[in-house]
């Protein structure tokens, strides 16, 4: 019996079983927003060896167990990616289209060695209808460690939320893969089922400390192959900056780091055609400062005045380890809630702090220092309700905004 249980150990022990089908599992199946997400999906994954045939099945749920269904077969577009400066891995990413609107689908990525699990995602309606989406801002340091709870939290809070939209900082160092590693690995399933929606951070670029003022600034070599969205931003900021619309919301996604006047003239020509009854913009750098040491008004400039002239409802910001929540603002003062203007918020997801300054007391609603959150948006017909809650799911700040 002994020798029987010996056996077995080393038949199931993953240090024993042969190397190259371990490797060929698909890890890291990451969903992503498309630009049309009531008809197509994103979805990346990558694998320790290459691949002859990656590849992605997909079929209505309702379908997957009837033998008369065949799931359609979407071929993967590969690359090899240098991780840690000596790892090769291999990154595969597929859009499956001409899907159809609210309707729940099953997938499964893989080759003949090895397959995912079957997951779920469900697409966006075509026409404006109700829906939840969650904001979180920094995550960076402790991210398996701590944050790990927060994306629990939020999962059993809101866990038909259509998308999670992070707003930069996802890790602390974008180059280093043994982070990104701890991200996903503390999002578990989540992105399987759950499109990202992710902005980059600073800290998503490599030396972003030590970049002279002016010089080119370009995004970790690990960012275009791991995510998979839009390429519909300014030439050069494609999949870095970028919009989508969603059930009568237009998303606008944008990057303080570089290329600001391409941004500008790019936001502009967004916001003219948009027809979305709602606009929401994300952004990782803060219009309105709250760290004492960072009070570069920039972005304000360039910016805000677009998000008057075209009436964006909401900002959501991260970058400053605090919680800020502005009142409904146009040309950097309060209005009244009969009038039209933006409400910008900064959060932070992660352990580390900053304390809040006063500087724009004046423009604020709700201001915290030493806290991690997350955030519920809820756009229904007229009305959009933003709710923010601690890591035991508390509310600590909500707001309602009107579509007028």
């Amino acid at each position: 019996m002994i020798i029987a249980g010996i056996c077995l150990l080393l038949w199931f022990s993953p240090g024993i079983a042969d190397e190259k089908k371990v490797s060929a599992i698909p890890e890291r199946v990451v969903l992503n927003i498309t630009e049309t997400p009531f008809s197509s999906q994103a979805v990346t994954w990558r694998t320790r060896i290459s691949s002859a045939s990656p590849r992605a099945e997909i079929l209505p749920v309702l379908d997957l167990l009837n033998p008369e269904k065949k799931p359609k077969i979407f071929p993967a577009l590969s690359s090899t990616v240098v991780v840690d400066d000596k790892d090769k891995i291999f990154q595969h990413s597929i859009i499956f289209n001409e899907l159809l609107p609210d309707m729940i689908y099953a997938y499964r990525v893989g080759d003949d060695q090895s397959w995912s699990e079957w997951n779920q995602f469900r697409t966006a309606s075509e026409k404006p209808a109700p829906f939840t989406f969650l904001y979180f801002g920094d995550i960076q340091k402790d991210i398996f460690s701590m944050c790990s709870q927060v994306f629990r939290a939020a999962f059993q809070k809101e866990p038909d939320a259509r998308f999670w939209l992070f707003t930069g900082d996802m890790v602390d160092n974008g180059l280093d893969d043994r982070e990104w590693d701890e991200f996903f690995s503390a999002l578990s399933f989540i992105p399987r089922t759950i499109p990202l929606v992710l902005v980059p951070g600073n800290h998503e670029y490599p030396g972003w400390q030590t970049i002279v003022p002016g010089a080119p600034r370009t995004i970790s070599h690990l960012w275009r192959p791991q995510f998979t969205f839009p390429e519909n931003g300014p030439k050069g900021l494609e999949e870095i900056v970028y919009s989508f619309n969603y059930q009568g919301v237009c998303f606008i996604i944008l990057n303080g780091v570089e290329n600001l006047p391409e941004q500008v003239a790019w936001l502009e020509n967004v916001l003219s055609k948009n027809q979305q009854p709602w606009t929401v913009v994300a952004m990782h750098h803060p219009i309105y400062s709250v760290i004492d040491r960072r009070n570069s008004t920039e972005l304000q400039d360039v910016f805000v005045p677009l998000f008057d002239r075209f009436s964006v409802d909401l900002v959501l910001q991260g970058h400053h380890h605090s919680y800020a929540r502005t009142k409904k603002l146009k040309n950097n003062s309060p209005v009244s809630d009969k009038e039209k203007g933006t409400v910008y918020v900064i959060t932070n997801s992660g352990p580390k702090y900053y304390p809040a300054s006063n500087r724009y007391d004046h423009l604020m609603d709700k201001t915290m220092t030493h806290g991690v959150w997350f955030q519920s948006i809820r756009i229904e017909n007229n009305t959009l309700q933003y709710t923010a809650y601690n890591m035991i799911k508390e509310v600590v700040d909500t707001v309602v905004i009107k579509n007028k």
